[in-house]
């Protein structure tokens, strides 16, 4: 072998195992990064995961909302007119949350079954409800029927 075809050699074997790393490390932050929908439904079942992110999407159930005294941490009843799965949040809630709305809240199971949230996301607009939201009623609506 010439030594020009030999660093030629060289060359793409480096290139290859480069593409490699890369390609990997982008799957990796992809697969970190990835966050799964479920509804309250799905969660009774135990299909969530408890040691990773995932959201949860349901209607406020009416009445449900209870906030600890001093504290900016709020309960609340998600339903997807099925299940019911208890929501903790610490913190400010969007102006436009309320009893009966459908929201979205991104977090983590503990271990009692309540969803520690980290972000609730409510509804811009009356007409509005996110897709996975209205996707996980319609789906207990048929089940119920």
């Amino acid at each position: 072998m010439t030594p020009r075809r030999k660093q030629r050699l060289i060359m793409v074997v480096f290139m290859l195992l480069g593409i490699s790393i890369a390609t990997a490390l982008a799957l990796k932050a992809f697969n970190e990064n990835m966050m799964f929908f479920y509804s309250p439904t799905e969660i009774k079942a135990g299909k969530a995961p408890e040691n990773s992110d995932f959201r949860l999407g349901g209607l406020v159930v009416e009445g449900s909302v209870r906030r600890e005294s001093g504290k900016l941490t709020v309960f609340f009843d998600l339903t997807d007119n099925t299940e019911v799965v208890t929501v903790s949040y610490e913190g400010i809630l969007p102006d436009l949350f309320r009893e009966g709305q459908g929201i979205i809240a991104r977090g983590q199971l503990n271990q009692q079954g309540i969803v520690v949230a980290v972000e609730v996301l409510a509804k811009h607009d009356e007409n509005y409800m996110p897709p996975e939201v209205s996707d996980a009623l319609a789906k207990s609506a048929g089940e119920q029927q």
